[in-house]
């Protein structure tokens, strides 16, 4: 034993000789040797060192449990657009009740619908944002869990902005754009964060760990009409889509919806002329006809039996796609009054 006799005698372990109360090491609180027990001395730093030690085995655990593999019969459709991919407000009781086996992962936090950002809910109407209304991806996705076996979900996410051009969606250059924004409009961008494509791309990933991205929805060209350069700057949008979400474009195809028709005196139906040319620029690319499809007095936006009968369509060209029968094609619905609306 050292001279002062308070050292660890030559055959007493360092921790017993700690236990005792070494010089240097109070565990009571009472100086260099106390060794009298008091209220809250080595009983009580054992019980944080037990919650720490419970904290550390849960994180060992978690760390060795196996990774949640995505289910490959939960099939993703990523969806985007201008107003009529948001869907114009209005929604009729036939649209508002749930149908098994379809999904939407909300994009933006929405309280007044109980949703919130990146989590899955039943596909009830919006699909895109609390303000927003029917749209095609509703009967899209309706119809496609009709025409799927019965053990296949559907999911859809939808980051779509009323008015916007297709540069919003350029992640190279959407910034020019936005700073151009209307008040409106840039209220919209902010919702996503103010990037809506890096807000498609981070649902993506998202929904990428629960299930498989087997297609890509587009409706949007009434901001862009008569722009001959439209099908090339959808093409580099889809392209850093396929790269940004490690996809393959063979089986992710696109497929991109006309506008108001001109049997329907669609006043941006000069546009479809041009959105028929995107399977030249994309291969595997299709182009939904909404052609009957019914509009409001606007003629920029569909009524919701033109919505549903659009969606409709949407699936009949993915089913095929998916390995299912084509189905027959759908026929419109009877004409009934639209309503007019204001432009988006």
């Amino acid at each position: 034993m050292p001279p002062g006799g308070i050292g660890p005698p030559d055959r007493l372990d360092w921790p017993s000789w700690r236990r005792r109360g070494g010089p240097g090491l109070p565990l009571n609180g009472n100086g260099p040797g106390a060794s009298r027990p008091q209220p809250g001395g080595t009983r009580g730093l054992m019980k944080p060192f037990s919650f720490l030690m419970a904290a550390l085995l849960s994180l060992a655990a978690a760390a060795d449990a196996p990774a949640r593999e995505p289910d490959p019969k939960f099939y993703i459709f990523l969806c985007f657009g201008q107003s009529n991919m948001e869907g114009f407000p209005g929604i009729e009781p036939q649209d508002k009740s749930p149908v098994e086996r379809f999904e939407v992962l909300s994009a933006v936090d929405a309280p007044k619908l109980g949703r919130k950002r990146g989590s899955w809910y039943p596909a009830v109407p919006p699909l895109c944002r609390a303000s927003t209304g029917l749209c095609p991806a509703d009967y899209f996705g309706r119809t496609l869990v009709a025409g799927l076996p019965k053990d296949v979900r559907v999911g859809v996410v939808n980051v779509s902005v009323a008015g916007c051009k297709i540069e919003l969606f350029d992640k190279g250059g959407f910034k020019a754009y936005a700073s151009t924004a209307p008040p409106w409009m840039a209220n919209i961008i902010k919702e996503y964060g103010g990037d809506p494509y890096a807000r498609l791309v981070e649902m993506g990933k998202l929904a990428q760990k629960d299930g498989v991205i087997k297609g890509i929805l587009l409706h949007q060209g009434e901001s862009n009409t008569n722009d001959k350069q439209w099908p090339a700057k959808v093409k580099t949008i889809y392209e850093n889509l396929i790269k940004d979400l490690d996809l393959k474009a063979e089986s992710v195809p696109l497929l991109a919806g006309e506008l108001v028709n001109a049997d329907q005196h669609g006043a941006c139906a000069s546009m479809n002329s041009i959105i028929a040319g995107l399977p030249r620029v994309i291969p595997g690319a299709r182009v939904v006809s909404s052609a009957g499809c019914q509009a409001r007095r606007d003629h920029l936006h569909f009524t919701p039996a033109g919505y549903r009968e659009l969606g409709k369509r949407y699936a009949e060209a993915m089913l095929p796609l998916l390995g299912g029968p084509a189905p027959a094609p759908s026929r419109p619905e009877a004409p009934a009054s639209a309503s007019g609306a204001a432009p988006r």
